[in-house]
């Protein structure tokens, strides 16, 4: 089984390449279950529904143009695109997909923080479309 060491995530969202602010990111993906257990049956019966995904992506604060805050506050209660892979050095492959998908951005931290920490800015984007996964 290959493992793989978390350290270079690739994150771009609206075509604004944020990788080297990222400090977690997640990627979950799911579907519905939906029960259709009818009369007679004797255990639960589910049904997969839609399909549904988010991300949450916990970034270094940078005030910066073309930088976190500036990118994602335009853009609360908007849809654009996201790109997310493992590892921004390795080409996109079988091991290393690219996870492409129309997001809404929900919500940025823009202040957060204790003292002597560094300030964070966390993302939440919620599917506004479907995400796609590519190996090439």
């Amino acid at each position: 089984m290959a493992q793989r060491v978390f350290n270079d995530c690739f994150v771009s969202f609206n075509a604004v390449d944020l990788s080297d602010h990222v400090k977690s990111a997640s990627l979950p993906y799911a579907a519905e279950m939906l029960d259709d257990t009818a009369m007679g049956d004797t255990t639960r019966s589910r049904a997969g529904g839609l399909k549904d995904w988010s991300s949450d992506i916990e970034f270094y604060a940078d005030e910066a143009s073309v930088s976190v805050q500036q990118t994602f506050f335009a853009l609360v209660g908007s849809t654009a695109t996201l790109l997310i892979r493992p590892d921004k050095s390795e080409g996109v492959s079988a091991t290393n997909p690219n996870y492409t998908g129309t997001g809404i951005v929900e919500s940025i931290g823009l202040i957060q923080g204790s003292v002597g920490e560094l300030q964070m800015a966390p993302v939440k984007i919620l599917a506004a479309g479907t995400l796609t996964r590519a190996v090439a």
